[in-house]
Parts: structure tokens; sequence; C-alpha cells
């Protein structure tokens, strides 16, 4: 293998995330030697479907969780080394040229209302073998602090992403979705916070009368008819109404959540709950957006949701006075954004500058997250 010429002035750090959708370790090898993130390389391992099943039922209360979860702890941090291999390999970097991993690991619980959340993915074992120092757990410092430890990403989406002349939203669409308020004016802190479901019952429907992962583009839910009573329904969910700061995840999210008001609409089609659950998404987070970023006027989405063509056109049809687009359009892909700030959150950390924004976490000030493990 043929290694490249670094640059001197290069800072070359790994991301690693596998998201609440569960669905595939995503490895981003990024250079952050300037103001810009410059993804140079990326790669995304399927996760195995024993895996993502054993990941999932962690999520919710069972027998022998703590043996369950010590397996499975060790399952992705050896999946995100091979991720990390893989990457390196294609890149033709040395491990030696990277200077840290930024490991999001796999949240199984989020738990604000007792300050506490879970991402498993032991960064001990990425360390060693990887080589590279890797920086995880980044979210409990922030609770610590009196925070939700969610949403992370604004922060990156500030450094980046926010423009002197446009009011803007990046919308993150994962398992949960989560938007980052960006005002023009420097005064106005950055506000942020999730709005709900994402990818996540869609996901689960899919996947359960169709036999895929997702729904592509949309275009089985796009069959369906919403059902307003069912959506009516799901909107009551005392979380859509919460002010913010507030940030959720697959614990509260998830198919039994959604049975228990599905089980009052018996009569509907597998494809017109599907095109409810998309509708669920959309009108939440365009709800949000008009509830708290009333100036907005450009809206960039990124994740996997970003994909999903109909969607993004329900999120328009409710926002008819804001420009949608992907963060494509803004130099970095949709699907790799989350990875990138992991990234950069890892740097953060290296040279001991926060990572939070205490104006969306409600924590109690900015501070250095994640633990560092030394190679």
């Amino acid at each position: 293998m043929t290694m490249q010429h670094v640059d001197p002035d290069s800072e070359f750090y790994i991301g690693l995330m596998s998201g609440t959708s569960m669905d595939a370790m995503d490895a981003v090898l990024v250079d952050l030697g300037s103001a810009f993130p410059l993804q140079k390389h990326q790669v995304s391992i399927p996760l195995p479907e024993t895996l993502r099943k054993s990941l999932f039922a962690l999520c919710q209360d069972g027998p022998n969780e703590i043996i369950r979860m010590a397996k499975a702890d060790i399952q992705v941090a050896e999946i995100s080394a091979q991720a990390v291999s893989i990457l390196l390999k294609e890149a033709s970097i040395p491990a030696s040229d990277i200077q840290a991993i930024g490991s999001h690991g796999q949240t199984i619980r989020h738990l604000p209302q007792v300050g506490n959340t879970l991402q498993i993915g032991s960064p001990s074992h990425i360390a060693e073998l990887t080589g590279i120092l890797t920086v995880a757990d980044f979210r409990r410092r922030d609770m610590a602090a009196g925070g939700q430890g969610a949403p992370l990403v604004p922060a990156f989406h500030e450094a980046v992403f926010r423009h002197p002349e446009k009011n803007r939203v990046i919308l993150n669409i994962g398992g949960i979705a989560n938007i980052s308020i960006l005002p023009t004016a420097k005064h106005i802190p950055v506000s942020g916070f999730d709005t709900g479901p994402g990818n996540a019952l869609m996901d689960y429907w899919n996947q359960k009368h169709q036999g895929t992962r997702y729904d592509l583009n949309g275009s089985w839910a796009s069959c369906g008819t919403v059902d307003h009573a069912l959506l009516h329904d799901c909107l009551s969910d005392a979380y859509f109404s919460r002010q913010p700061p507030k940030s959720t995840g697959r614990e509260h999210f998830n198919a039994e959540w959604f049975n228990r008001f599905l089980n009052k609409h018996d009569s509907l089609t597998p494809a017109d709950i599907q095109a409810t659950l998309m509708e669920l998404t959309a009108k939440s987070i365009a709800a949000d957006i008009q509830r708290y970023a009333v100036d907005c006027q450009e809206l960039f989405v990124c994740g996997g949701g970003a994909y999903n063509s109909a969607l993004l056109e329900r999120i328009a049809f409710h926002l008819p006075d804001i420009s949608v687009s992907s963060t494509r359009s803004l130099g970095l892909a949709a699907e790799w954004v989350e990875a990138v700030a992991f990234a950069w959150l890892a740097r953060q950390t290296i040279h001991g500058l926060p990572g939070n924004l205490p104006s969306v976490t409600n924590a109690k000030g900015q501070r250095i997250l994640g633990g560092i493990y030394p190679a």
C-alpha cells in the first residue's frame, strides 16, 4: 500500500457514528486543519442482523441486561475498529497520522430525566485494536453539568454552517430527528433539540411489512393515505408540546409506543399507516421550526432521512416559505455530517476546548466533553 503525502498543516481525525437507526457503522476520515472540515474518505459497514437485534432489545427492559450489554459493548467496539482499519487501508493513510478517533458509541438508553445516558462500544477496545487515541462518552459530561447531553451536533453546526446573512436551520434525520437553529445575529445564541421520531418508526413498520430496513425514497409511504385521526393521537404525546431544551430516543419513541395508538385504529392498511408515520415525522419537525425558528430562511437536511425524497417533500409542504435542501450544497454530504461532527468534537477535547452549547442542552456552562483513551 502506497501511503499518501501528508500536508504538514493537516490534522487528521476519524469520526465513528452508528446512530439511532442502528443500521451501519459509519467511519469518516476528515482533515480538521482548516476552518472548514475536509472530508478525505469514508466507509460504512452494515451492522450484523444479530447485533442489531441485540442493540434494539437493549433499548428496553429485559432479562440478563448487564450480560447482554457487556457482549454487545465489545461487538460494537470490534466493528468500530474494523471500520477504522478499512478506512485507513482505502485512504492509504497510516494509523500514526491520525490525531484521534471520535467515537459516538451506540446509544442504548438516553435518560435525561435521571441525568444519565449510555453509549456502548468500549473505547478501550477501540484504542487497543486500532492503535489510535480514542475519545468517547461525550454526552455524560454535559449531563453532569445539568444538561440534556443532547443534541451535541449544534456546536459543530454553528462552527461550520452558521451564515452572517441567512437564518438557517440544520435538520438531522436519523432514527430521531433534531434541529439546530442558527440565527445570523451573533448575540442570539444557537438553540436546538430533538423534535421527535425521524426514521425510527417508519423503519420499524417497513421492516415488519416490507422486509427491508427502510422505505427507499418513501415510495411505499407515498402509496398510502394519511389517517388524520391516528396522526392526531400520536401528536398528542406530551413530548411534542414540551418546551426545549429536550432530547429523546428509542426508549420513548418505539414500536410499543406506536402500537398503543395503533390499537385504536385497526382498520387501516399497512401502507396508510406508513404514510401516517411519515407525516408524523414531517409535521412534528415542521411545527417546531415554525414555533422556534420563525425567521428561518434556509433549511438544510442531513442524516439518512435526507435521502427520503417523499419525506422532504412533506416537510417542504409544511414550510412553504423556507428553502429546503441537503447539506451537500454546503460542502458536506448528508449521510456523513454526524460522523464528521464527532471527529470535530474529538478535536475539541484534545485541544481542551468545549464541545457543548448550554443554550442547547441547558448545561450550567460550556464543558470539555468526553473521556480520552490513549492507544
